[in-house]
């Protein structure tokens, strides 16, 4: 059988053009105009309601059954219980936009606002690449996490405890906040 080699190369062509108007991702570090979440992220962000600090400290109860999420950035990283890290974070909100260096969506970075919002920790396992090396987990580091708020308050600072069924990380660097308007576009 003899193959058309234009031909084979042209349906090649085609394929990577259907995939990439179809299946359009914005990467794990989501460089896009508008957040992504990744198909795991949104598997586990399933019932989760956003938290929210105010509500959650006069209905701790209610607050205790749900999922919640929540945007932080890492202001400490600590040894946990049951080969967990305790992650303390300055709660952010996502902006509805994310700010980008260029018109090229590649050059756009998940954006938090600024301001913190409130303290939470955070229990959870690390993954190998997020526990060491050059990007992993730290004090300046992003992270989307969802989980269920603990029983119990943190005995260093007193916040909320959130058991973490699911992480997203940003490592410093990969995202901006709010502040970057100055000299980012929308």
């Amino acid at each position: 059988m003899i193959v058309d080699s234009a031909m084979t190369r042209r349906s090649a062509i085609f394929a990577l053009c259907i995939s990439a108007a179809w299946g359009c991702s914005s990467g794990v570090y989501g460089h896009s105009r508008i957040y992504s979440p990744l198909s795991d992220e949104e598997d586990a962000l399933e019932g989760a309601v956003a938290y929210d600090p105010v509500m959650a400290a006069r209905d701790p109860e209610g607050w205790k059954s749900k999922s919640v999420t929540l945007f932080g950035v890492v202001t400490a990283r600590n040894t946990g219980q049951k080969g967990k890290t305790d992650i303390t974070l300055s709660v952010r909100s996502l902006e509805p936009r994310n700010l980008c260096e260029t018109r090229s969506e590649d050059s756009c970075r998940v954006t938090v606002g600024d301001r913190a919002h409130a303290t939470m920790h955070a229990d959870l396992q690390l993954s190998t690449d997020d526990d060491i090396g050059k990007h992993s987990v730290g004090p300046g580091s992003l992270l989307r996490v969802i989980g269920r708020l603990n029983d119990e308050v943190h005995p260093g600072d007193g916040s909320a405890v959130l058991s973490a069924s699911y992480y997203r990380h940003w490592p410093r660097g990969f995202y901006v906040t709010s502040a970057a308007r100055e000299h980012m576009r929308r």
